[in-house]
């Protein structure tokens, strides 16, 4: 950006994005500009139980707070970016039924927001995506995939998503709930998973899940440095510190996952030919004890001459990530319709 202030001359050239991200554990706002870079942000619990309407409220207080916080008048927000786990329906801007979000059932997120933001905003457009096609267009504008034309961006979280970016443009499918990645299932009566289905990538490898695993070993009566702390305390961290430790226990299920992880990212490498698989999301702090073994196996997996062009990568943008990712896809959609 410019030299000029928040909301100066320069607006108008370089519009600001209010950024909402709405998660399963936070609730995150942020204002950003055309270059990505976060002015105000502020992250809160998402507490999930209050249900959709208490948290909707706390989402528009969160925002108004971030958008008197950043400086930037609001005359110069261009629109509002909004980031949420799917499935969702992004054309109508609904939020049919996700998995994390309990109670959310058919929510029309975009128009309340329009409505609770007018006094603000004066009904610029609010603009709804998937939180894993979200991230994946961050990374690829102002993260690990700038320059690259084809990308997936797999988050590794308390769920696992991802989003796929072809010929510069991330794949939607009918309703913009493409590359559910998280619930591709690998074996047809595996792992229950919460969606429905069994033997899904998250049900497996998600880091709710590991940690699922771990308790479960520790219960069958399995030694192991982790009995120390209670059943809640036991998390994917602590299993993976553990692991480095050398406890038998963890150092199995650690094993397990990135060989699970691995084949999963070779598959996807099998399917969409990316030149980069991006890994973000809480699981990925521990860097390259996930990243070397899941690139390693993913690359021994994936076909020779689409892995010799492939790379396995953390992503780059960290906590913001969210936030970013609604900045992103509202700028995506304003440039369509510029």
């Amino acid at each position: 950006m410019s030299g000029a202030p928040p909301g100066g001359s320069a607006a108008g050239a370089a519009p600001f994005i209010l950024g909402l991200d709405i998660g399963g554990t936070k609730l995150a706002a942020g204002v950003a500009g055309e270059d990505g870079r976060v002015l105000s942000r502020e992250v809160i619990p998402a507490r999930t139980e209050e249900g959709p309407e208490a948290m909707i409220a706390r989402l528009v207080e969160l925002g108004r707070r971030v958008l008197a916080a950043s400086g930037v008048s609001p005359a110069a927000i261009a629109a509002t970016g909004i980031s949420c786990g799917g499935p969702l329906d992004i054309r109508d801007g609904i939020v049919r039924e996700p998995t994390n979000l309990p109670g959310w059932i058919d929510i029309p997120l975009v128009s309340r927001l329009t409505d609770d933001f007018a006094d603000v905003l004066e009904r610029k457009p609010v603009y709804l995506e998937n939180d894993a096609n979200a991230a994946a267009m961050a990374e690829h504008r102002y993260g690990a995939g700038r320059g690259v034309r084809n990308l997936v961006y797999l988050t590794i979280s308390t769920g696992i998503g991802g989003g796929v970016i072809v010929s510069d443009r991330v794949v939607e499918g009918e309703s913009g709930n493409a590359a559910e990645i998280g619930h591709m299932s690998l074996c047809h009566d595996g792992w229950a998973c919460p969606c429905g289905s069994r033997g899904c990538l998250e049900a497996f490898a998600s880091g709710t899940n590991i940690a699922r695993r771990a308790r479960e070993r520790l219960a069958g009566g399995q030694p192991s440095s982790l009995s120390a702390l209670s059943p809640e305390a036991v998390t994917a961290r602590e299993v993976a510190a553990a692991a480095r430790a050398g406890d038998p226990l963890a150092c199995a299920v650690w094993d397990e996952t990135v060989a699970v992880l691995g084949a999963g990212v070779g598959s996807i490498i099998n399917l969409f030919n990316p030149r980069l698989v991006i890994l973000g999301g809480g699981v990925t702090a521990v860097g390259d004890q996930l990243i070397e073994p899941v690139r390693r196996i993913a690359l021994e997996r994936a076909f020779s001459s689409m892995a010799a062009e492939a790379d396995v990568v953390i992503a780059e943008l960290g906590t913001d990530i969210g936030i970013v990712g609604a900045v992103a896809a509202a700028q995506a959609r304003l440039a369509e319709q510029a």
